[in-house]
């Protein structure tokens, strides 16, 4: 890739090229949008409106994510090959968890709230994996952390999601 690595605000970016400024832009304003929907989608009550409008966008904002993620990663495979395939993960975990949910398969619920919270999960540790380093109190840890700590903390409340949500626990049964 053309252009010299640029410092922003401490965080280490690889080129001064306008086309790689350019999806990274984008790609972390797109990223912003699919964590604070996923919040909302999260905490919001299951049923169409808040949570369905929040999971719409966290779904159409993701597909920016992966188009611009593996963009990127095209630009500079060698260094960021593995983003594309968290990347490639979390947009395959969603569109599992969508399809679930618009097609009303066979306890759906369960594949909607798998598939759309292992999506988020990865999309997090894709940023910490990514970013961890240059981040004040993430700097400090072992790198391995970027990769466990948002699973260790997501899977358990996927699980407690799943054990008491009754529209998941009645289709379980």
């Amino acid at each position: 890739m053309n252009g010299k690595p640029i410092n922003i605000d401490g965080i280490e970016i690889p080129s001064d090229s306008p086309l790689f400024l350019t999806l990274i832009a984008i790609h972390v304003l797109a990223a912003m949008i699919c964590v604070i929907a996923g919040l909302i989608a999260m905490l919001s009550k299951k049923q169409r409106g808040n949570h369905s409008s929040a999971g719409t966008i966290y779904f159409y904002g993701l597909i920016v994510v992966f188009a611009t993620v593996t963009l990127i990663s095209i630009l500079r495979w060698k260094e960021d090959y593995y983003l594309f395939i968290l990347g490639l993960m979390s947009f395959a975990s969603a569109f599992i968890g969508l399809m679930a949910a618009r097609r009303k398969w066979r306890r759906w619920p369960l594949y909607h709230l798998m598939g759309m919270g292992f999506s988020y999960i990865i999309l997090i540790t894709a940023f910490y994996v990514d970013n961890g380093r240059f981040l004040p109190v993430w700097k400090n840890f072992n790198p391995i952390v970027y990769w466990i700590l948002p699973s260790s903390v997501g899977v358990p409340i996927m699980v407690f999601a799943l054990m008491r949500h009754p529209i998941v626990r009645n289709k379980l049964i």
